[in-house]
């Protein structure tokens, strides 16, 4: 089993940045995928990016160019950085571990205009 546990949201205001981390722990498998969804309130929850085990990148195309992720040394941990936040990228941003589709609990970013 995998657990997922997920740090670095607030309160920023327009303009500004933050970088979300998220630390896997448990059964992990040399070759996996994580990243990062979010859901806004009313909305669906969509893509963010995703990194795999080897580096290779997706980015919802809205957001390239803003926001990078990466993965540290450990290979069990992910990085959202987030730059030139907008208001509409207040959401509910939420870790995701593949295989097994396990998801954290849940980070809080709010951004004011």
């Amino acid at each position: 089993q995998v657990q997922l546990v997920e740090s670095g949201g607030g309160l920023v205001q327009a303009g500004g940045s933050l970088r979300l981390s998220c630390a896997a722990s448990g059964s992990i498998f040399n070759f996996n995928t994580m990243g990062w969804y979010r859901q806004a309130p009313g909305k669906q929850r969509e893509l963010v990016a995703t990194i795999t085990s080897g580096g290779i990148t997706n980015y919802a195309d809205s957001l390239k160019g803003r926001f990078t992720i990466s993965r540290g040394n450990a290979k069990n941990t992910v990085y959202l950085q987030m730059n030139s936040l907008k208001p509409e990228d207040t959401a509910v941003y939420y870790c995701y571990y593949r295989p097994f589709d396990v998801w954290g609990q849940g980070t809080q970013v709010t951004v004011s205009s």
